[in-house]
């Protein structure tokens, strides 16, 4: 186990399926997705049946709040505790190149364990590693229950990194074929597929390390932005799984008084991916309101002090349409409830309209406005 503590990286064990396991079966897609549709979930039990497979070792989040959710989480620990007793984990040491095939578009990513010491997903955190969304505490404490008492973690946090020179992956890239293949399968239900390369080379971590270490130079990041001389680097932003990294990182707070600094719990397991990589598309997430118990207009004026102009709509092609045309000085959401679809035009808060949805929504939640998000 190697640690590069002014990059905030580790590179140790990862463990991966032995050779004998239907990967097609193994993997799944993240917990938090489908989250309104359960019956995505109903196929993927069908489809995996009693095989080994990661869907036996995570909690999906449509599950969440249900009657039996602790038992779920009690069977998830015991099934993680046979699979280790029945050896079907083998250990890789180093980091590994993925390959992600989705919708015909290709993009790659570097998988290494990261300093939780060097993350902070509190707004204006000046570390080394960022959240680039907020972070709702209230959506911590289920994923802290599942986690706890849990002998494997299988996150799915995506890192990013501003590469615009291309010199930290792109290289591993141009090479891969002639790098160990660890995995490959094509992913269930239409997800795609992924494939895994060994990057247990002295030389092809040096390499990384020190493209790494460039782009952490303070005087060539602050050039880069523009930025005074006192603004601390970001390296690492959190692009997806932010709550994940959080949920890692609270329970490390929790127990590192008692364990002690060199615990593995330190260091959170991600996948590094360049921003500027041609495969990584950015799309808009929405926002499904469970149990709304106030109305949201009336709450989104008190929120923002003043007016929220409200567009009424024919139908959602209509609505689409006038967010993408977007509002001269105010900033355009789209709404869909039971009474039709519409167009909403907020004060701008932050940069994007979804961080102005946002951190309305998170104060609404709060006050109790809807049950969850």
């Amino acid at each position: 186990m190697r640690t590069y503590s002014d990059i905030a990286l580790q590179v140790g064990e990862i463990l991966i399926p032995r050779k004998s396991i239907d990967l097609k079966k193994w993997a799944v897609i993240a917990c938090d997705q489908f989250t309104s549709q359960p019956e995505y979930w109903d196929q993927v039990r069908a489809f995996v049946g009693n095989a080994p497979s990661t869907f036996h070792l995570i909690l999906p989040e449509v599950y969440l709040g249900s009657p039996d959710e602790p038992e779920r989480v009690t069977a998830i620990q015991a099934t993680m505790r046979a699979y280790l007793d029945q050896n079907l984990l083998v250990p890789h040491e180093g980091m590994i190149l993925v390959e992600r095939v989705v919708d015909g578009k290709t993009r790659h990513g570097v998988m290494a364990a990261l300093d939780l010491e060097q993350y902070d997903f509190h707004k204006g955190a000046q570390t080394l590693i960022r959240a680039t969304e907020g972070t709702i505490i209230e959506r911590l404490p289920p994923r802290i229950r599942i986690r706890e008492g849990a002998p494997l973690e299988l996150p799915h946090i995506l890192v990013l990194i501003d590469d615009p020179a291309c010199t930290v992956i792109e290289p591993l890239v141009a090479r891969k074929e002639r790098l160990p293949l660890l995995y490959a399968t094509e992913l269930m239900l239409g997800s795609g597929a992924v494939r895994g390369f060994s990057l247990n080379s002295p030389g092809v971590e040096a390499e990384l390390v020190t493209a790494l270490r460039k782009l952490a130079d303070p005087r060539a990041f602050r050039a880069r932005y523009g930025l005074n001389s006192d603004q601390p680097v970001l390296l690492f932003a959190v692009g997806d799984g932010n709550h994940s990294l959080a949920t890692a990182k609270a329970i490390w707070e929790k127990i590192k008084n008692k364990v002690g600094m060199n615990h593995p719990a330190r260091y959170a397991l991600v996948e590094i991916e360049n921003i500027h990589d041609p495969g990584l598309v950015f799309e808009p997430i929405h926002r499904v309101l469970f149990g709304v118990r106030d109305s949201v207009i009336p709450a989104m004026e008190r929120f923002f002090g003043e007016v929220v102009t409200t567009h009424p709509m024919t139908d959602p092609e209509e609505m689409i349409t006038a967010v993408k045309t977007g509002s001269a000085k105010k900033q355009r959401v789209g709404l869909v409830s039971a009474s039709g679809v519409s167009i909403l035009d907020l004060p701008p808060l932050t940069n994007l309209p979804v961080g102005s949805l946002q951190a309305f929504l998170d104060a609404w939640l709060k006050d109790g406005g809807a049950e969850r998000i």
